[in-house]
């Protein structure tokens, strides 16, 4: 029988704040680190790493490359730089193991301003939403890297909110900053979980490099789901756990393989029966 208790009351109840929140804590440390590593060679002259979330070279040594940067590149005619192959190389590699859309939620600075937007719709009680469908991103997706094609230009890294995020923090420009607030309105008033679940293109792309992926999460303990559904309310992609969650009459395993998954890990936090836990695929 469902409890009526309020969204992450009973976890904390059962496992304290620490057990409740450890992975969202991971996540938040993870994209400061990752954000302050960027701003340290500006700031403060010490360049651990040179370039932005599109390219990178870590320690003047290893080349970090945005696939989807790359593939517009490609489309428009230009041909990167050895460099940059081997930095989107290393990325695919990288996130296909670790499952994609792991960026999306542990590395993409845009997430922390999707999941305040998420917060406030939870706190403002805002309830209306419209309708859009999560395949939308792979539209946008096909139509980024075919604009390059037709007009010779990069022309979605003009509005790209994660670089556009990137000078806002460095430059404090404005332009780059209304992105980011169209963004969070958007999230906040229009689409729940709208710009990552339904429109991200690099999310979509990020979906496909890890459709074959060694980590996830896993619902070993489904059979103690008390049917709280506090899971389900948290995740960005809700439509994931159910077959690894609900499957076993239907003989599937427990274990959450559609790459739609962030391994954001707040199912594992917010369960109050630790039903869940990250492991091994297959």
């Amino acid at each position: 029988m469902k409890n009526n208790e309020a969204i992450g009351q009973r976890s904390l109840k059962a496992k304290g704040f620490i057990g409740s929140y450890k992975w969202l804590i991971l996540r938040r440390l993870t994209q400061l680190l990752t954000m302050m590593l960027f701003l340290l060679g500006p700031v403060a002259g010490i360049w651990i790493i040179k370039g932005n979330l599109a390219s990178s070279l870590i320690l003047d040594t290893v080349p970090l490359a945005e696939p989807l940067y790359v593939l517009q590149a490609f489309a428009a005619g230009i041909l990167p730089h050895s460099t940059a192959l081997i930095g989107v190389l290393i990325i695919i590699t990288f996130y296909g193991l670790l499952g994609g859309r792991v960026y999306c939620s542990w590395f993409c600075p845009v997430n922390v301003v999707t999941d305040s937007a998420d917060w406030l719709r939870e706190k403002l009680s805002l309830t209306g939403s419209i309708s859009v469908s999560r395949n939308t991103r792979y539209w946008i997706l096909a139509i980024v890297v075919i604009l390059p094609a037709i007009t010779g230009t990069m022309a979605y890294e003009s509005l790209n909110p994660v670089p556009m995020l990137h000078r806002a923090i460095i430059f404090g420009s404005f332009s780059a900053l209304s992105v980011i607030l169209a963004i969070f309105v958007f999230d906040l008033f229009i689409q729940k979980k709208g710009w990552c679940g339904h429109l991200c293109p690099m999310g979509a792309l990020y979906k496909l490099i890890g459709s074959f992926s060694l980590v996830g999460v896993k619902a070993d303990k489904r059979s103690d789901c008390d049917d709280c559904m506090d899971c389900f309310i948290v995740c960005p992609e809700p439509q994931v756990i159910k077959p690894a969650l609900k499957g076993e009459q239907k003989n599937i395993e427990p274990v959450i393989k559609d790459s739609s998954c962030t391994n954001c890990g707040r199912c594992i936090d917010i369960c109050h029966k630790d039903v869940f836990h990250f492991g091994i695929r297959k």
